[in-house]
């Protein structure tokens, strides 16, 4: 099969569309056909080395974990899933990616697919929509009528989180620039802030909840927004207890984990039409160094797409 894969940490110019074999699957697995994957900011965080310490992988290494697919063959243990379903994941990121074209899947890292909305759509469900509902509810505890502040909340966990946050009874509040105010209206924000042309820490006062997705300056002016007993929750840098501690707030860090039953409400909310998928760009498998370099540009809008077939 074709894939991308680096055989050496560095810039995206170690990204290489090569022929490799197509991957085995054990009893509890089964075996996806690739329609489309979607990109992130960990597939070039990892290709650059940044997570070494944390997943210490065997390279060559295929990235991408995110993914939407047909299954092309099922393992002797699996009987929720056949040959033919329509499918979608956030596979086990210590494992080969999905910038290919197949790749294995666990059966509880997987659900089938929405019906209602493109399959290569999908592809940009799984990793951003788990880490907001993770962020939001698991670490967060987010409540009805409680509010919150949702960092980049254009992006690609920002977006969901909008409107997850909405969907659960909250006031919500998001940072973005002034290009993407309008979009991030209509996801459900009930205040937006343009980074670019206002501090949101001279508008923003107590509130329950901050969705760290910047890290740096941004996190450690958060918490001066954050009532005391509130919650900050990052996706990127773990947040510096100490500060938290000096201004009373709970901190926690947040890595997204595969969750096959999330995913299948996930796809409930979107086939109910109360969950939108936004895609900014699709680019083809080969031109996944293209796809990464846009995603390090930190100006996306929702999701990258690559398509496989």
């Amino acid at each position: 099969m074709k894939a991308i894969r680096f055989h050496n940490y560095g810039d995206s110019g170690a990204l290489k569309y090569e022929d490799v074999p197509i991957p085995e699957i054990g009893p509890p697995e089964v075996l996806i056909k690739v329609h489309a994957a979607g990109v992130n900011p960990v597939d070039w965080k990892i290709r650059e080395g940044y997570l070494q310490s944390f997943l210490p992988y065997h390279l060559p290494l295929i990235p991408g974990w995110d993914v939407a697919g047909t299954v092309a063959s099922a393992g002797a243990l699996v009987t929720r899933f056949n040959a033919g379903d329509q499918v979608f994941s956030r596979p086990d990121i210590s494992r080969n990616g999905a910038y290919a074209e197949y790749i294995a899947v666990r059966t509880d890292e997987l659900a089938l697919a929405p019906g209602s909305i493109p399959l290569e759509h999908a592809a940009g469900i799984p990793l951003a929509a788990l880490t907001a509902w993770m962020a939001l509810f698991d670490k967060a505890d987010l409540r009805a009528g409680q509010s919150v502040l949702i960092h980049a909340a254009s992006g690609g966990v920002g977006t969901f989180a909008v409107q997850l946050a909405k969907l659960a009874g909250a006031r919500v509040i998001g940072t973005t620039s002034g290009r993407n105010i309008d979009l991030v209206k209509s996801l459900g924000a009930d205040e937006v802030i343009d980074y670019l042309s206002e501090d949101f820490s001279t508008r923003v006062k107590d509130v329950d909840v901050v969705l760290d997705t910047l890290g740096g300056d941004t996190q450690t002016k958060s918490f001066s927004v954050i009532h005391k007993g509130g919650v900050l929750v990052s996706i990127v840098d773990p947040p510096d207890t100490s500060v938290a501690q000096q201004h009373g707030v709970v901190a926690h860090h947040a890595f997204v984990v595969p969750n096959g039953a999330r995913l299948e409400e996930l796809a409930g909310l979107v086939d109910a039409g109360k969950l939108k998928v936004i895609i900014e760009k699709e680019f083809p498998l080969s031109e996944a160094k293209a796809a990464q370099d846009f995603s390090q540009t930190g100006r996306t809008r929702g999701k990258i797409i690559l398509r496989v077939a």
